[in-house]
């Protein structure tokens, strides 16, 4: 496996690890990312404790997981149903 070993600075603090070459933008991606919202947060609120941002920052990300997830849902289900819909226009049409 093509592995490379990289630090993520999150928070004032590095974190090393290893991630795969091809998800290493990613990675760096999401580090700075959760940077962008901590800093936001500390600026939109005030606050200076640094685990109560990371909360913060963790809460949001997990909002915005679940709503996607929602939208997944329904986007697979009306996948699903306009797909039984042309499988039965086309049967349909068979006969």
């Amino acid at each position: 496996m093509d592995e490379l070993s990289i630090k993520i600075k999150i928070a004032d603090r590095e974190y090393p690890m290893k991630v795969k070459r091809v998800d290493e933008e990613r990675v760096r991606m999401a580090g700075k990312l959760i940077n962008e919202k901590l800093k936001s947060y500390k600026e939109q609120f005030g606050i200076d404790e640094k685990q109560d941002l990371l909360a913060m920052v963790a809460f949001d990300c997990i909002v915005d997981k679940m709503a996607a997830e929602e939208t997944h849902q329904v986007i697979d289900q009306t996948v699903f149903e306009k797909v039984n819909q042309l499988n039965h226009i086309v049967s349909q049409s068979i006969l």
